[in-house]
């Protein structure tokens, strides 16, 4: 079968790439645009380690073909931080201690960030299924269920003064109940 000519829009850019039908979007992300912080670990759908948001949803992006993302909106991990400035899930997995080896960080990540866009105060329970399709082999979830629960709600400049009042009042992301 010929190769064929896409064009992906990619964190808000439009890449043109020429491509055997079969390719993945995992692999035409790491190999083609050097995109390299989606991870490729099963190839099956099962670890969450390459989810990336396909029309704003997560996805495992091992599981698309690349040509079927053309014509929509592909987000990945590199694309969700302005600049310098981290996106406020990335800040609250650093300061959660959410993170180990990460080669799981990127899908934790985008699952949690598809969560919070749909759900900007999500319950325990919520978290817990939102990230239920990534594998972690380091921190047994808790950093990770912290940092979901403590990413504020509200303006990105807002967030970090809230996060503030939290600590000061001594809550902790395990105990809130909504």
């Amino acid at each position: 079968m010929k190769d064929v000519e896409i064009i992906l829009n990619v964190n808000g850019r439009n890449y043109p790439v020429r491509i055997p039908p079969w390719r993945t979007l995992v692999e035409v992300l790491r190999e083609n645009l050097g995109l390299v912080g989606t991870k490729k670990s099963c190839n099956e759908g099962e670890c969450g380690a390459c989810t990336v948001h396909l029309d704003g949803r997560p996805v495992a992006s091992c599981l698309v073909l690349a040509v079927d993302a053309q014509g929509k909106e592909v987000v990945t991990i590199e694309g969700i931080s302005e600049g310098e400035n981290l996106h406020p899930i990335q800040e609250a997995f650093l300061k959660s201690g959410a993170i180990q080896c990460g080669f799981c960080t990127p899908g934790m990540v985008m699952s949690a960030k598809g969560l919070l866009d749909e759900n900007p105060e999500p319950t325990l329970s919520d978290a817990r299924r939102a990230i239920s399709g990534n594998l972690c082999r380091c921190t047994g979830y808790q950093h990770i269920i912290n940092a979901i629960l403590t990413v504020p709600k509200g303006r990105k400049d807002q967030r970090s003064e809230v996060r503030d009042q939290r600590s000061e009042n001594g809550e902790r992301a395990e105990g809130r109940k909504r």
